[in-house]
């Protein structure tokens, strides 16, 4: 038997989206109620990538979905289980006792309406009741949530991110999308023209927003910064064709080689293309930051 209890909240979590947002939100509630752990149980892999054996372009890694339902939500714990062959066939019954009850100590589930889980999704919220009910632990099952009439979805969101309307898929996610990886060494063709850049690559399997630049904020280093990010391929500098996130960090000096850094984008300023000279792309990128501060300060006095 696990030697805590967890009121634990049940998905994938890609985005997490305001549907999962009403999830984790009802686990946090229950978890204060019992004085349990508010836990999420989500996996490294999308179960469609070992059904269909092709991997699924995902809105965040599970790394970045655990920042998110902390930062967010108030989440304890997130749970991560690997999504091999022996996950895909276990039948749910055991999933539920033996993963659920045994293995993480649950006292009360919470799950979307569509939620499928054990061989073959042949669990559903009716059978998720059904098991809880025998084996004493709580059941929580929450409808789908609307936004204009449209169930949120993070595959709705997907296409959002690809397309570039990141203020719309801001919106469906009720928080700012983030990206995150590792600052590695580029040509450091941005210092010669007073805008030093960090550069980062995606990693494998994440869904790579419309290129262009973005109005971003950086949490690095301990701080948070605004930033003007450009995804792509930077056509005026680099005929590799090597998909890039490279963040500006304004008003920042520092060196930043190794960190971790998480990228909030929260509206797309302009398509990526290629200037016939530097020069130029120097002053759009200016002007790209002098938007990004005024993008930030509305918010500011909005909020």
């Amino acid at each position: 038997m696990a030697e805590k209890q967890r009121v634990i909240a049940l998905g994938f979590f890609d985005g997490v989206h305001r549907g999962h947002g009403a999830l984790l939100r009802t686990a946090r509630e229950l978890a204060d109620e019992r004085g349990a752990i508010a836990a999420a149980v989500t996996f490294d892999h999308h179960p469609r990538d070992l059904i269909r054996g092709e991997p699924t372009p995902l809105i965040n890694t599970h790394q970045e979905r655990a920042v998110i339902m902390k930062r967010y939500y108030g989440t304890d714990e997130v749970l991560v289980l690997p999504f091999d062959r022996a996950m895909m066939e276990m039948p749910w019954r055991e999933f539920a006792t033996h993963i659920l009850s045994e293995q993480m100590g649950a006292v009360h589930v919470v799950a979307g309406h569509d939620y499928h889980f054990g061989y073959k999704g042949e669990g559903n919220v009716d059978r998720l009741r059904e098991i809880c009910g025998e084996m004493g632990i709580g059941c929580t099952i929450i409808p789908p949530v609307q936004m204009d009439g449209i169930t949120v979805s993070s595959t709705y969101i997907r296409g959002l991110i690809a397309q570039g309307d990141m203020d719309r898929a801001c919106d469906f996610l009720g928080h700012p999308h983030l990206i995150s990886g590792t600052v590695v060494h580029g040509k450091q063709l941005g210092r010669t023209l007073g805008i030093p850049t960090a550069n980062l690559v995606l990693p494998p399997n994440v869904l790579v927003p419309a290129f262009g630049v973005y109005a971003t904020r950086v949490h690095v280093a301990g701080g948070t910064h605004l930033a003007v990010t450009n995804v792509g391929v930077r056509p005026t500098v680099d005929d590799s064709n090597q998909v890039t996130v490279e963040p500006w960090i304004l008003d920042f000096e520092g060196d930043l080689y190794g960190q971790t850094m998480e990228v909030e984008l929260h509206t797309h300023l302009r398509g990526e293309r290629k200037f016939d000279a530097l020069e130029q792309l120097q002053q759009e990128i200016f002007r790209n930051a002098d938007q990004t501060r005024a993008f930030f300060a509305r918010g500011e006095a909005e909020g």
